[in-house]
């Protein structure tokens, strides 16, 4: 197994830390407002990343916090923190914004069928583990106290560039210094900040009350719960110049060592040439795509069709054919119910089997692993063998599609019934509402009714 590992710019043969077990650490929401498909497209990747070694036979452990405090409306330590911000704009307090936008989080995570990590753990339960976190800091020297609270000096860490790659030179020439003229490098940042009393959440802590800087917060949950030695951490490339630079900074201060052994990273969601976000203003839910027709699923499959360091180019056209994609690899399962087990030749079974794992072990190319899947469907289909659907069920436990779920429901329904179906939903995407109706009047004199679901049509009999 090889993974790009951001720190040190290349493809590493991913050895863990413990023998035959993987501890990944993913970061999470932060919880106020919606997630995004641009955001979801970091944890389709993050599930899959542990799919893939589920399937490769490790024993997986994974931990993604909720950020429910300190996220403040810069990835730096400047502005408003978020949660506040949407108490303000909705009328409520911080901790209801957080709890309903957490449980939106998760309801959309389970229509892209992304596993729930083992530890989801929020930041505002751990600010014990935060402060004693910055005091072994603190008490190795690589803090200090200014009017805004306590300050990590990133002059003491001399290889606090190399995540991020960052010219110290250039940051010296930057508007920061005369906003905070206090610090002594233009890149430290806070971990504990006190100069807010208005804030709603404060704790008591040796440094005055106040609240933590939003980078201690996976620091100290990561290292709670998965040692400070470990081995993945995962999130958008947009959290490598500044929140995952400074994450890594403070491992290192408080531990005296490389805390993550690999960083992975991966690209944006793109309209255009923009990234899919809010401060874009471009952004697009799970629940949107449902009102417009689309499965989540179909969003999924999507992913999977580009590398995750690549970035993705989000079009109606590219999800529709996604869409198509789904249902064609559903089709397999609809024609092999009929199909025999051939028995004898497995030579094209176990080259697709060898060709697949070869690719998911290769920095997860599942570009190249779907290549893989579309090369077994068309034998399968040529072969009318149905060994061709079981091993793509097999493939299914990394691509995450529920392939066995939604073909069990579909399995008594006949071809022409599912193509007026399809038909059926072009209509309603034009808005051709005759149409649509007098289709689903033909459904229905078949002795099939079809429904219209968040997650796309269904048929059952009449």
């Amino acid at each position: 197994m090889k993974v790009y590992n951001t720190l040190t710019r290349q493809k590493d043969e991913f050895v863990p830390v413990e023998k035959g077990r993987v501890k990944i650490y993913t970061c999470g929401p932060t919880v106020y407002w919606f997630a995004h498909i641009g955001n979801f497209r970091a944890y389709v990747f993050a599930d899959t990343l542990r799919r893939v070694f589920e399937y490769l036979g490790y024993e997986v452990r994974h931990v993604m916090n909720i950020t429910d405090v300190g996220h403040l409306t810069t990835d730096d330590d400047l502005g408003e923190d978020k949660l506040e911000a949407g108490a303000r704009r909705e009328g409520r307090t911080p901790e209801e914004i957080a709890r309903f936008y957490e449980q939106a989080f998760f309801a959309d995570a389970q229509k892209l069928n992304i596993l729930r990590p083992q530890i989801v753990c929020r930041a505002t339960e751990h600010i014990p583990d935060m402060i004693e976190l910055i005091r072994r800091i603190e008490a190795n020297g690589f803090a200090y106290r200014t009017s805004v609270g306590l300050i990590f000096d990133t002059g003491r860490y001399p290889d606090y560039w190399r995540l991020g790659r960052l010219n110290l030179e250039e940051q010296r020439a930057g508007a920061r210094v005369a906003v905070d003229p206090e610090r002594r490098n233009p890149s430290d940042f806070a971990l504990w900040i006190t100069n807010q009393p208005r804030h709603l959440m404060q704790w008591d802590s040796p440094w005055g009350r106040g609240f933590p800087g939003w980078h201690i917060e996976c620091s100290a949950m990561s290292i709670k719960y998965l040692g400070e030695e470990f081995d993945i951490h995962t999130g958008g490339i947009d959290h490598i110049p500044i929140h995952h630079t400074n994450e890594r900074a403070q491992n290192f201060a408080a531990t005296g060592r490389e805390v993550v052994r690999y960083w992975m990273h991966n690209a944006f969601l793109q309209l255009g040439e923009a990234r899919m976000g809010k401060s874009e203003g471009n952004i697009m839910t799970v629940t949107e795509l449902e009102r417009q027709g689309y499965e989540p699923l179909a969003f999924r499959y999507l992913c999977l069709t580009a590398h995750y360091r690549m970035p993705l180019n989000f079009t109606i056209e590219a999800l529709q054919g996604a869409q198509n994609g789904l249902r064609g690899l559903r089709e397999l399962g609809l024609n092999a119910r009929t199909w025999q087990e051939a028995a004898g030749d497995t030579e094209w079974l176990e080259r697709a089997q060898r060709e697949f794992r070869n690719a998911i072990e290769d920095d997860l190319n599942l570009p190249q692993a779907m290549a893989v899947v579309w090369s077994l469907v068309r034998e399968g289909n040529r072969r009318q063998d149905r060994r061709a659907w079981k091993l793509l069920l097999d493939f299914d436990r990394v691509l995450g599609l529920r392939l066995g779920e939604t073909v069990e429901g579909e399995q008594d329904i006949p071809a022409e019934v599912r193509a007026l179906a399809e038909e059926r939903e072009q209509a309603r995407r034009a808005r051709d509402w005759g149409r649509a109706d007098r289709l689903r009047a033909e459904i229905l004199s078949r002795g099939f009714v079809i429904e219209d679901t968040k997650e796309g049509w269904r048929l059952k009999r009449a």
